[in-house]
């Protein structure tokens, strides 16, 4: 058994490389036989819990502000003279085991994607594989400093969400337009940086000897159980039964505003003019009032949450020279999870709390599983976890004078937020397609002006709805606003189909909801102990691609906005 560790994971932080190896050294040394098998995988499982929570301890210090410096260098440090070193260690270890022959119960996926990792590996990535991860932090620096003058004051573009929602049609145009000059001012910068990133993704295909990125991310986010033409299939599907659902929302909205025609800035305020939904004063009221929710779907959960409260693993508040957007990770060894948002006081906000504390509640049902390996769950039912929480979560939207909303103001958020899952599929669908042109034609993809025509091309195929008549630069230019194509390549698709999957949950828990939270707990735990389509069924649902099964869902969708909107 290794020993010698720190007491805390602060204390490992500080380590070096030179007094991290020797750990790898133990293990890649040590015989494994049937008896001792189990042993050396906790070790292992030790040892990488605690650079995987260095990792993202590290990265989180970047993003809650991007103008630390001491914690880019920090970062940075830890990318170069750790990380690489610890990932070809690592590599020695797997091909350890893989060569043993031993499997443990339950370990059939887990050592399925052990080879698949193999087999991507090569030492000559590994500075790749790092300076991405610093081209990652120039992106969050560019969106991160992305600030505006508005009624006076300095403020970030986030901050003019609530603006979107206003009644005053010109007020809101204003602000939009703002908010879009800003963000084209740095069109160049990105447009440099994308193809940093594209020549930087091109070669570590190429030295993993594959194809085309596309094909190396396919095995590197070990997507098995399904082909690149099968999101083409969905996206098909999508155009056939949701794009219509979609132009039903954005007609009935264009009808109730009394408007010609949809702008940009007519999508977020509420049609029947009513004011916009303020559900928390301050992430303090954020926190309390979605941790009643929780303890009312269901009160282990509800524990999760409030160890996060009490240890001061969320971080909810939108502030200046902090990352965009929102995450959940988790700090391994710690067994726990860390979340990040940008609340203003939207119901946006509680709707990413929920879905972020999905993933929280992810890492903490798998943390049960005693090796790494069985806890690496992929996206497509990660995703299920999240945005399954979110519908799960939705009937104590109002549930008592401490929640968020009084019943109306609940039905209403409840509508909004399903007419939002409608409309998110064919974006979602923009944003795949758009990524496999790119990766299918990377020579074409280097020039930024063809991006922004394909997006503009893929934008008019799903998003059917609202005119951009004159506003063509900032439509075209939108993939620049979607931090996954740069960051996270290829990591879009899983949304649509985690959707799907949770709508399913969801049509489960509206017959039963106990049984519904019930069988989403169980297949939590199943942590990435079974394959895809497995873990779908454990949570009640169907991984599927298919129009029909996606045309259920849009019914339901619709069924019940009419219910709630009487």
């Amino acid at each position: 058994m290794l020993s010698g560790f720190p007491k805390s994971i602060q204390e490992f932080m500080r380590w070096s490389w030179t007094e991290i190896e020797p750990f790898y050294n133990q293990l890649a040394e040590r015989r494994v036989s049937a008896q001792s098998i189990g042993e050396w995988l906790a070790d292992w499982t030790q040892l990488a819990d605690r650079v995987s929570e260095t990792f993202s301890r590290l990265n989180v210090a970047t993003t809650v502000d991007t103008t630390d410096k001491d914690a880019e260098a920090r970062y940075v440090a830890f990318l170069d003279g750790i990380r690489p070193h610890a990932q070809a260690a690592d590599q020695k270890l797997k091909q350890k085991f893989l060569d043993s022959g031993l499997e443990p119960n339950d370990f059939a996926i887990p050592a399925r994607n052990l080879r698949a990792d193999a087999d991507l590996f090569r030492e000559k990535n590994l500075p790749l594989l790092a300076q991405e991860s610093k081209l990652e932090i120039e992106y969050d620096k560019i969106i991160g400093a992305q600030t505006v003058t508005w009624e006076g004051k300095e403020v970030t573009i986030s901050r003019l969400r609530p603006v979107y929602q206003n009644p005053d049609r010109e007020l809101r145009a204003r602000a939009w337009r703002t908010a879009l000059t800003r963000q084209l001012a740095d069109r160049e910068t990105l447009n440099a940086l994308w193809k940093r990133f594209l020549e930087l993704r091109q070669q570590i295909a190429e030295n993993a000897g594959k194809p085309d990125y596309r094909a190396w991310k396919w095995q590197a986010l070990l997507r098995f159980e399904y082909t690149p033409d099968d999101c083409k299939s969905f996206h098909r599907a999508i155009e056939q039964v949701v794009v219509p659902a979609a132009e039903r929302i954005y007609a009935k909205r264009r009808a109730q505003l009394g408007l010609q025609t949809l702008r940009p800035w007519d999508l977020d305020v509420d049609p029947l003019q009513r004011p916009p939904l303020r559900p928390f004063h301050d992430v303090a009221e954020l926190e309390s009032k979605t941790a009643k929710i929780f303890q009312r779907v269901d009160p282990q959960l509800g524990d999760y949450f409030e160890t996060m409260r009490r240890e001061k693993l969320l971080d909810l508040a939108n502030r200046k020279g902090k990352a965009p957007g929102g995450y959940c990770t988790s700090f391994a060894a710690s067994k726990r999870a860390f979340i990040f948002a940008n609340g203003v006081g939207l119901h946006g906000d509680v709707q990413t709390l929920l879905h972020e504390a999905g993933h929280a509640f992810h890492t903490f049902e798998r943390n049960a599983l005693p090796y790494h390996q069985m806890r690496r769950v992929t996206s497509e039912f990660s995703e299920v976890a999240s945005m399954g929480m979110e519908l799960l979560a939705a009937p104590y939207l109002s549930a008592d004078g401490e929640s968020f909303y009084d019943e109306k103001d609940s039905a209403r958020a409840r509508a909004e937020e399903l007419e939002k899952i409608i409309l998110f599929w064919p974006y979602m669908a923009v944003v795949d397609a758009f990524q496999h042109w790119v990766y299918e034609n990377p020579a074409a993809a280097a020039d930024a002006r063809a991006c922004d025509e394909k997006w503009s091309e893929q934008w008019d195929r799903f998003m059917r709805g609202a005119d951009y008549s004159g506003l063509e630069e900032e439509k075209k230019t939108g993939w620049h606003r979607k931090l996954h194509i740069f960051q996270v390549p290829f990591y879009y698709v899983e949304y649509g189909l985690a959707q799907l999957g949770a709508v399913q949950v969801w049509a489960n828990a509206l017959k039963d909801q106990a049984g519904a939270v019930a069988a989403y707990r169980r297949a939590l735990a199943l942590g990435g102990t079974r394959p895809i389509p497995e873990l779908f069924a454990a949570a009640g649902a169907k991984f599927a691609f298919d129009a029909a099964t996606l045309g259920d869902a849009v019914a339901l969708i619709e069924k019940t906005i009419g219910e709630l909107e009487k």
